[in-house]
């Protein structure tokens, strides 16, 4: 079958390869690559803020609860919208919803780094957290439009590896620019960024066709409410010594979501999430892997680096080196998985993933003594940065491999969304879990590094490295459970080969 139209002014002509969708002077790989550059910014942004704690505790008056409301606020608002910012994309185009959320996020990040009060900064990064649930499923829902079946694994996996790679890299970032410039410049850097991305992907990326859909409201506002409820209530649970409020707000959430279900059960239009997809094992384990590993990568920053940096004394450049064996081995290890996504089966990729990663992750908190020696923490780093790489990319290759193409943007907007709930809940999760365990350990609520600025005193070095290596077998738990998740995977049907979705008609779009 053979299109006719027009991209960026230019007369192509579009065939059903090599992937359906792609019009003909389309490079699928350079389009990829200039996807994964603003993807790879928003999603620094969600591990970022985590070396830049103690200098916005003390630059901006804050408390510790507060300060993690300021990855919180940006992951909720990244998490809510983006069912529905993937429906979007399939009704008005993914490369248009992509560079309008590319400009939101990129003029958020200058007002955070402009911010005089944390409830500024909190409230920037509530619409950088809109940027973000705009850009992420286009990314994905481009992938599957653009890649012949039998190359979109290799295309997911560096999809995946850059996720990756982000989450792992922003608290290395985060300590070069806060040491060398201050917090702010953890935010100002996207600017530059996200001028040049929004170039690239005007140039590179294709104008695909779209389709007519129904918006589910109903659902979109029940998602949102239940998903805010959850998160406010759990957060807030310790400083509130678990009142009738934050019960109310935690029960209310689970019953929301559970009236959420339901709706999606009997919605015979267009339901915000297609519950089919979940018939397609791969595409449940996935987003339950997903989930699980975007919990971990949000909540085992908090305590490695207010451990590094209360009770070792490091600057956050200093603190933020630990992190570098596991962004280095992830960052070369994520091609040669990539490699085998295509080819191997997923469950002995992904559990060899979350089995390394566990181990790692419990092996670090195992290590946060005052006297540790940094080699002991560093090598389980590498371990984690290792487990990583096994995870990420064949996660993001599996969850859409066996779904119909005109699910794609769906199929994106849930994966996306299950991973950012994990990533909320995990925010939450580590904040409730740190009070807990400092007071545990005779500190008090918030634990001091508030009331002591960027040092504590050395009586309470001990108890304090306990606390934050308690709170390290959230994550590792956590991660464990993805462990066992994922052996439940079962071979993708037209593995290796093309799918049928490979010779479906064509969707690139005439654009005059």
């Amino acid at each position: 079958m053979v299109v006719g139209g027009k991209w960026l002014g230019r007369t192509v002509t579009q065939t059903s390869t090599p992937a359906a969708g792609t019009p003909s002077d389309v490079r699928p790989w350079p389009a990829l690559a200039a996807l994964c550059i603003g993807f790879f910014m928003i999603l620094v942004d969600m591990t970022i803020v985590t070396v830049a704690t103690p200098d916005i505790i003390v630059e901006l008056d804050a408390s510790q609860n507060a300060v993690l409301w300021v990855t919180s606020a940006y992951l909720l608002a990244y998490a809510v919208p983006v069912l529905i910012t993937g429906r979007l994309g399939d009704r008005y185009g993914p490369k248009w919803l992509y560079l309008i959320g590319l400009a939101v996020f990129t003029v958020a990040s200058l007002w955070c780094g402009l911010s005089g009060s944390i409830e500024m900064l909190i409230a920037a990064r509530v619409l950088q957290g809109v940027g973000a649930a705009l850009i992420t499923p286009q990314t994905m829902a481009v992938i599957t439009r653009i890649f012949p079946a039998e190359r979109r694994g290799q295309a997911m996996a560096l999809w995946g590896a850059t996720a990756g790679v982000a989450t792992l890299v922003g608290p290395i970032l985060g300590g070069v620019l806060v040491d060398a410039f201050g917090w702010e410049w953890i935010f100002y850097i996207n600017v530059p960024i996200g001028l040049v991305a929004l170039y690239l992907n005007w140039r590179l990326v294709p104008v695909l066709s779209t389709n007519d859909h129904r918006f589910d409201w109903l659902g979109v506002a029940l998602s949102g409410a239940a998903m805010f409820a959850l998160v406010f209530g759990i957060q807030n649970g310790e400083q509130r010594a678990w009142d009738g409020v934050v019960w109310a707000l935690i029960v209310g959430g689970l019953a929301l979501f559970v009236l959420f279900v339901l709706w999606q059960a009997r919605n015979r239009q267009e339901p915000l999430v297609p519950l089919g997809m979940f018939a397609d094992r791969n595409f449940s384990v996935s987003n339950l892997g997903i989930s699980c590993m975007g919990f971990a990568a949000v909540a085992m920053g908090f305590p490695l680096m207010l451990y590094a940096q209360l009770v070792r004394g490091l600057s956050a450049l200093e603190a933020s080196l630990l992190m570098v064996p596991m962004a280095v081995v992830s960052l070369v290890m994520a091609p040669v998985v990539g490699r085998f996504t295509d080819k191997v089966h997923p469950r002995l990729l992904t559990a060899t993933g979350f089995g390394l990663a566990a181990a790692g992750v419990f092996w670090v908190g195992h290590a946060l003594a005052p006297e540790t020696p940094y080699w002991e923490i560093l090598v389980p780093m590498g371990v984690l940065g290792l487990g990583m790489s096994g995870v990420w990319a064949p996660l993001a290759a599996t969850a859409t491999r066996n779904l119909p193409m005109h699910q794609a943007g769906a199929g994106a907007g849930v994966y996306n969304a299950t991973r950012l709930v994990g990533s909320v809940i995990g925010s939450a999760g580590i904040a409730v879990l740190l009070d807990s365990r400092l007071i545990a350990n005779g500190l008090g609520a918030g634990g001091g590094p508030e009331a002591a600025g960027q040092s504590l005193p050395e009586q309470v070095y001990a108890p304090f490295s306990e606390a934050m290596s308690e709170a390290m077998l959230l994550p590792a738990a956590v991660l464990a459970l993805g462990f066992v998740a994922v052996l439940f995977f079962e071979a993708p049907r037209h593995f290796g080969a093309a799918s049928p979705a490979a010779s479906t008609p064509p969707v690139a779009a005439p654009v005059e």
